[in-house]
């Protein structure tokens, strides 16, 4: 078991998220940062899209109720194992009885601790990420809370000692396709779109980074449909600040869509900061796709440097 003795402001359990259930209205969910979670399993031997837990902003305390591999990736976290320091992307061995904590981070804001054979947790459509609006999968279907016990899975491999990683560094630039409501905005709201920077609100979320910056106008107001959104879908509601989708979003929606933020720069914005500027850079389908076998041969190059 993995008890947890001080949650943090926001814990949950999370893994590859859902696959081929939105024409139910369910949301893909998962880990914000896909790369720190892949990483994090992959130290310490589990499948890559195994559940870990998503800790936001730190300041958490778990207690290991028997011994185990862990790995924490993600934002940069002092933490601790029975008061000794540990490093981010390294996996350590816990002993029974002895308690890592997270400070909070100095940089980033999502951290990911994985263990070795992961959890002992139901799948709710395929997966054991937590629905947070929905209130199903995960742990009760709920954000940790203190005093919850986790039960752990067998482990998949045994280690003879700690190792580290170089993790993919996250950056506050994101590549963004233009949206199919791209010409309806005026030429001034385009340029505005890629040569301004933005802000992340306070009023951002699992479910949506909301921006601030100049106000994006259309050409004429049009009544739009509902239509399919994806996570890292960016949409201009009438107030004419853009708020980006991420995991827990909706499946569908009836703002424009201005842009859609490639997949495999998703991870930046679950490291982005509140008041932390962003930066949106042009991007066509053939870069898009290349620079999702870019990252995902890093991730294979990472996975194959800890089976030698």
């Amino acid at each position: 078991m993995l008890t947890v003795v001080k949650a943090g402001l926001a814990s949950s359990l999370q893994d590859g998220g859902r696959s081929g259930v939105a024409q139910y209205g369910v949301g893909r969910g998962g880990a914000l940062d896909s790369p720190a979670m892949q990483t994090a399993n992959m130290l310490v031997g589990n499948d890559k899209n195994q559940a870990i837990i998503e800790i936001t902003q730190g300041n958490a305390t778990f207690r290991f109720e028997q011994a185990c591999w862990f790995a924490l990736t993600g934002a940069g976290c002092r933490s601790t194992l029975a008061g000794q320091s540990i490093a981010t992307g390294w996996r350590y061995h816990a002993q029974a009885g002895q308690t890592l904590q997270l400070q909070s981070p100095l940089r980033g804001m999502r951290s990911y601790l994985a263990i070795g054979g992961g959890f002992e947790l139901p799948e709710v459509m395929g997966s054991k990420s937590t629905d947070l609006t929905a209130g199903f999968g995960g742990f009760h279907g709920r954000f940790l809370q203190n005093g919850d016990t986790l039960p752990l899975g067998h482990p998949p491999r045994h280690f003879e000692r700690s190792v580290g990683v170089r993790q993919i560094l996250w950056g506050n630039r994101v590549r963004v396709i233009p949206g199919p409501e791209f010409s309806q905005f005026t030429a001034d709201s385009q340029h505005a779109f890629w040569r301004t920077g933005w802000t992340l609100t306070t009023q951002s979320n699992r479910m949506g980074h909301r921006l601030q910056g100049r106000v994006l106008k259309f050409t004429q107001q049009n009544e739009l449909l509902s239509h399919g959104v994806l996570p890292g879908t960016i949409q201009v509601p009438p107030s004419g600040q853009p708020v980006i989708l991420l995991a827990d979003a909706q499946t569908t929606g009836g703002y424009a869509r201005i842009g859609q933020v490639i997949e495999c720069d998703l991870y930046h914005l679950a490291q982005l900061r509140p008041r932390e500027p962003l930066h949106f850079v042009y991007c066509t389908l053939a870069q898009a796709r290349a620079a999702t076998e870019a990252q995902q041969q890093v991730l294979n190059m990472i996975e194959w440097g800890m089976t030698r």
